[in-house]
This record gives structure tokens, C-alpha cells and sequence, in this order.
């Protein structure tokens, strides 16, 4: 087999493989969106209050409008605790301000010095659940923007009665993403909306959710309790997937709520905007590698480019074409579906256009985490280990 025989082989297997992976999407958004529980006897009691969980680390874009979201939610009764490493820290004098506009919400304000995990989330998150004063704990990041019935929506699963299922331990969000500013955010964002939304509504078509998805994670105390606390999750960059598969793993349904909420994309730089998705997809590859050395052959521009280039080059110039255009069309498809469809944004009806470059994007970004085990979190250096731990280094 010459050369351009094996590389023309290659365009056809990926194209194959992305053109499966777009059906299993399309199966996927649409039981998604027909899905309707089986409920025998929903229980006729008032909704149970709530704590919610929001971790904060400086004054990032849009703070001030993300937590905001939080003080308008129509839930009869839930607190807000906001924790921080220190005192001083700006994103805790922006929820310090906002309790003082809105009094009728109950806040209260943590602080955990140097963190003693290698997450400092986790630290965070095990600070403020021990002081919360309900059951079920509600964890989101503050770059989340949310709707007044966010509250309503995540907890109803919890009450739900469905013969043959589990109890339900966790419940989680798909969400969309929305740029600061800048086209590099917007990009990213538009990646958020279509092709991260993608890959959970498969994976949950395939294998039901096995994991959660940071934004928005709701579980009970007693679910932690269950699996070690949370300082199991202490040495992990994705304790999202981690307490996710810990709680499907002990006994409890883990729920993908039909929430979608909103996720800002603050780097407005390429570099900044790079770093960011090189290491979640380095943190996906530790956490699920073969899922995630799966996902080289979901991407279809690649091979339509590779396909094009064989065309031009001489070699099956009409079928390279047909590869090229079956690529393009395919992943502006996607960001129709999934983009506007599931997640209703309305970047990706607009710019649908955009999204195969996304598509080859989201490609190299996958290519590139192969490349190394360090990631940049907060301004600190780590090296990714075995099953997703992460160990302190020297930038």
C-alpha cells in the first residue's frame, strides 16, 4: 500500500467513526430530550432545604452577576455559605456584598487557610459541609450563571419514587457556554456547548451517568459519608468524575438533570484559552483513558481535511471532496442539535458555521494532551498520575 493509499484509509476510517459517533449523538439529544421518568408516587411534601456550596478563589470576570443568580432563586428555603482561603479574599468581599443587598437570604462565610489537600476545592467543599445546616448540598462553581427555578429543577429527582431504580445520590447539569468576551472565549464556549454536551448525552445513552460534571453537582450528606467523605476526592484534578463514579459505585442512581445552566468562558486570550482545555483534556485522559483515547476518532475535520488534501494532491480527488464536505456539514449539524437544540444557545444557531473549526480544534487539543502529564491550576504547577491524582511540582 503506497502512502497515499494508507493516508486516504485513514480519512475513510475517520470519517466512518465520526459519522457513528454523529448518529449515536443524534439517538442520544433526542431520547434526551423525549425522556420522561416512569414516576409511581411522587411524594406530596414541601420541597427540603438545600445548602448550597460556592467556593471562591478572587475577583474573576462577571462574579458579581454569577453570584447574584444565586440570591434569586424561587426555592422556599435554602443558605448560601461561601468559603475562601482567606478573609481578604475579593470574591468573598463580592458575596459579603451581595448578602448585605439581599438580608432574606441566609449566607454565612468560611474561610479554610492554606488548604491541606492537593484540590483545593475539595478542602473547600469538606469546610462547608460540615457547617451546612441541610441534607442535601448543592456544589457550584462561581463562574455559573443560573435561572430562579435552578433550585427546583436539580433537587425534583431527589423526590422522585420509580419502581426499579435506585435511590438517587447525585444529580448533575449539562450546561451551555457563554463567552466574557473575545473570540477565543467564544470558541471555547461554543465547545462547551456542543462537544462536551455531545459526549455526556452518549455516555449516558450507552452506560447511564457514571460521573458528574463540576458546574453542578447536588448530592446528600449521607452519599459522601458513604464513600469516604470528601477527602477521597482530596488528590484529584477531576473530582467531578470522581464523586460521580464513587456515588454510582455505591449504591445510588446519579441523575442528568434536564437543567441546562450557564457556564462563563473567561480566557479572552488564545494561550489562556488553550491552557485551560489542554488540561481538562489532560485530566480527562488520566481519568478515563480509553474513553478519552476513543474520543480521537469522534472529531471529523481531521480526516475531511485530510481528505481534501488527498484530493488535491490528485489521489481520489472526488471522494477526498465528498470527505471534506461530509465533514464540514456534519459538524455544523452538530452544533445545531446539540448546541442549539439541547443546550439553546444561541452562539451555536449563529455560528454554526464556526463550529468545525471548533471540531479541528478540539483535534489538536486532543493531540496535545498526549504531549505532557503537567497542567497550570490557579496559578500552580501539578503533574497528573495514574487514575487523575495530581502531585505538586515546581512550574
Amino acid at each position: 500500500m503506497s502512502i497515499p493509499q494508507f493516508l486516504y484509509a485513514i480519512a475513510l476510517v475517520g470519517t466512518l467513526s465520526s459519522s457513528i459517533f454523529i448518529a449515536l449523538v443524534f439517538v442520544a439529544a433526542v431520547r434526551y430530550r423525549r425522556f420522561r421518568p416512569a414516576i409511581d408516587a411522587a411524594p406530596d411534601i414541601a420541597p427540603p432545604p438545600v445548602s448550597l456550596l460556592k467556593p471562591v478563589h478572587g475577583a474573576e470576570p462577571l462574579l458579581r452577576e454569577n453570584l447574584e443568580s444565586f440570591f434569586h432563586l424561587d426555592y422556599p428555603r435554602y443558605e448560601i455559605l461561601f468559603c475562601a482561603r482567606f478573609d481578604d479574599d475579593a470574591g468573598l468581599t463580592v458575596a459579603r456584598e451581595l448578602a448585605a443587598e439581599h438580608p432574606a437570604i441566609s449566607t454565612r462565610f468560611l474561610v479554610t487557610g492554606e488548604p491541606h489537600y492537593v484540590n483545593a476545592k475539595v478542602h473547600s467543599l469538606e469546610v462547608m459541609a460540615a457547617a451546612a445546616e441541610n441534607e442535601i448540598l448543592v456544589v457550584s462553581d462561581s463562574d455559573v450563571h443560573v435561572e430562579p427555578d435552578y433550585l427546583r429543577e436539580v433537587v425534583e429527582p431527589f423526590l422522585r419514587v420509580i419502581p426499579g431504580h435506585l435511590p438517587v445520590g447525585l444529580v448533575t447539569c449539562i450546561y451551555r457556554g457563554v463567552p466574557a468576551a473575545g473570540f477565543w472565549a467564544g470558541l471555547e464556549a461554543l465547545g462547551m456547548s456542543v462537544e462536551m454536551t455531545s459526549g455526556v448525552l452518549v455516555a449516558n445513552m450507552l452506560e447511564g451517568m457514571k460521573f458528574a460534571l463540576g458546574p453542578t453537582m447536588a448530592t446528600r450528606q449521607e452519599c459522601v459519608r458513604k464513600i469516604g467523605g470528601w477527602g477521597v476526592l482530596a488528590n484529584y484534578c477531576a473530582d467531578d468524575y470522581v464523586l460521580g463514579s464513587l456515588v454510582s459505585q455505591s449504591g445510588y442512581e446519579v441523575v442528568l438533570s434536564r437543567h441546562v445552566i450557564e457556564h462563563i468562558v473567561l480566557n479572552r486570550s488564545l494561550k489562556e484559552s488553550l491552557l485551560h482545555q489542554v488540561r481538562w483534556m489532560r485530566s480527562t485522559r488520566f481519568s478515563r483513558p480509553w474513553g478519552h483515547l476513543g474520543t480521537g476518532l469522534t472529531f471529523a475535520m481531521p480526516f475531511g481535511l485530510l481528505g481534501l488534501l488527498l484530493a488535491i494532491w490528485g489521489q481520489h480527488p472526488a471522494w477526498g471532496i465528498a470527505l471534506f464536505v461530509w465533514a464540514v456539514v456534519s459538524r455544523i449539524a452538530q452544533s445545531l442539535l446539540v448546541g442549539w437544540g439541547i443546550t439553546h444557545d444561541p452562539r451555536a444557531l449563529a455560528r454554526a458555521w464556526l463550529y468545525p473549526l471548533r471540531d479541528l480544534l478540539g483535534f489538536f487539543l486532543w493531540c496535545a494532551s498526549y504531549l505532557s502529564s503537567e497542567i497550570t491550576w490557579r496559578g500552580e504547577c501539578y503533574r497528573l498520575v495514574a487514575g487523575g491524582r495530581m502531585v505538586k511540582s515546581e512550574p
